[in-house]
């Protein structure tokens, strides 16, 4: 069962997330394991924006979301956003695959939330069964600072009108 969709004002849930640092010398092939992300360690007393897609190379995922916030991280950072993490409901080895694929090298941290529990305590999963896709996250974006949410934009439809790196910047 989801949580309450968070809104502006609530803390931002303690839920890890797994990745795998960027490191330029890794090649698209190693299985390099994913550590841990927490969320209130890495963003106590900094800004960042969390941005959800349902799934990695998949097209609107691939051609629009991933890319407006790696094309628009440096925009980002001279808001002040320490970190633009970009979340899935899969692991964090497919995250750091498809992160070397997609180009997001040390802009965007590329993290995993395998088993949804990051994306359901937001109040932002979605069943997609029966596209064969399970459970994942909505579209979404959020704004924290300092484990505060500032920002909450959720697709009501296919796209990325209020989730993306465009609508984010226009936020800050």
């Amino acid at each position: 069962m989801a949580s309450e969709q968070i809104k502006v004002g609530d803390i931002i849930p303690d839920v890890p997330l797994s990745y795998v640092p960027y490191d330029p010398k890794e090649e698209l092939k190693a299985c390099t394991r994913p550590i841990s992300f927490k969320i209130h360690e890495q963003l106590k007393g900094k800004k960042a924006v969390i941005f959800a897609i349902p799934g990695p190379f998949t097209p609107t995922c691939s051609e629009q979301h991933v890319p407006g916030f790696i094309e628009n991280a440096d925009k980002l950072k001279s808001k002040g956003i320490n970190y633009i993490i970009c979340v899935s409901c899969v692991d964090g080895f497919i995250m750091n695959a498809f992160g070397k694929v997609i180009g997001s090298t040390d802009k965007v941290i590329m993290a995993g939330d395998g088993s949804a529990a990051f994306c359901n305590a937001l109040g932002l999963t979605q069943d997609l069964t029966k596209g064969g896709m399970g459970i994942r996250s909505k579209r979404f974006a959020i704004v924290v600072n300092d484990l505060v949410v500032e920002y909450v934009g959720v697709e009501p439809a296919p796209g990325t009108t209020v989730s993306g790196a465009e609508a984010v910047l226009a936020k800050l």
